[in-house]
């Protein structure tokens, strides 16, 4: 069975399903076609119900639960690992409400965490992700929402860091950030998804076993990103959460729904639930 599978090009979604989708471990009857794009591209194709098996952001998801479900491996949660809010310079945070804000998509968990940080935020500017910190040094925006490797660069470049977005998430509600995941079609057949959930988890597993060794799928997507870099974005954002949430990481994310519905006016639970059956 041939399944459309979508991800991002970033080192730690590149590590995660390297294995799978270059046929190093038995994938049991699956094969794929593959669309490497930015997350927000994904969040959108999803309400299209373009893609089988696909990342997302968490609001993504939650927009989307009656037609797409979680799946329990490849998802990026942890503490520490949230969005930081950057700037050129020191900037009074109480004028916050008249700043231009470049975000990584509106869909994006990043942009949900400036809400909740924020709420009095308004002036915001969908970019794409890598291009945030050079539209805050040009003064295209006055301050960026970054996430990814981003996180590791920005002071290179002379870009200083107003807030650590989830450190407030944290603080406020005492759970880890949830911020992307793997899920999955509700219409495919319940072993195809159950198969998917344990196929990555061994995909995962075969790349930790050969880490700190990159492999190419992972360092030519990266581009010029460099290696100690690529590492520094595994190490971050791939964890125990990423081979299954376990209790502590559903909780997490149902805290995360939680806030959301109550910010977004949401009046009742998703009937489906958020979670493949």
């Amino acid at each position: 069975m041939k399944l459309t599978l979508g991800f991002s090009p970033c080192p730690n979604d590149t590590f995660i399903f390297d294995a799978l989708v270059n046929q190093k471990i038995d994938t049991e009857g699956l094969s794929f076609d593959v669309f490497l794009e930015d997350v927000e591209t994904l969040n959108r194709w999803t309400a299209e119900g373009k893609l089988d098996v696909t990342k997302l952001s968490f609001p993504a998801l939650f927009q989307n639960s009656a037609t797409y479900a979680l799946l329990t491996s490849g998802a990026a949660l942890g503490k520490g690992v949230g969005p930081l809010l950057i700037a050129k310079r020191p900037l009074d945070m109480s004028l916050i409400k008249s700043y231009r804000i470049a975000i990584p998509g509106v869909n994006t968990t990043a942009n949900f965490l400036l809400s909740h940080a924020f709420p009095e935020a308004q002036h915001r500017i969908p970019t794409l992700f890598s291009q945030i910190e050079n539209d805050v040094l040009e003064e295209k925006a006055d301050l960026g929402v970054i996430i990814h490797e981003n996180r590791f660069t920005y002071q290179q470049k002379g870009l200083v860091k107003i807030c650590d977005l989830g450190e407030v998430w944290e603080q406020k509600q005492g759970v880890a950030i949830p911020l992307g995941c793997i899920a999955a079609r509700r219409s495919l057949p319940g072993n195809v998804v159950n198969k998917m959930d344990v196929l990555i988890r061994k995909s995962l597993t075969y790349s930790f076993s050969h880490y700190p060794e990159l492999s190419a799928y992972t360092t030519q997507h990266a581009q010029e990103m460099d290696e100690a870099v690529m590492r520094q974005h595994i190490e971050l954002y791939v964890n125990n959460y990423t081979m299954d949430l376990g209790e502590q990481g559903k909780a997490a994310i149902q805290k995360l729904y939680d806030v959301y519905r109550r910010q977004a006016g949401f009046v009742t639970e998703t009937p489906a639930g958020l979670f493949a059956a």
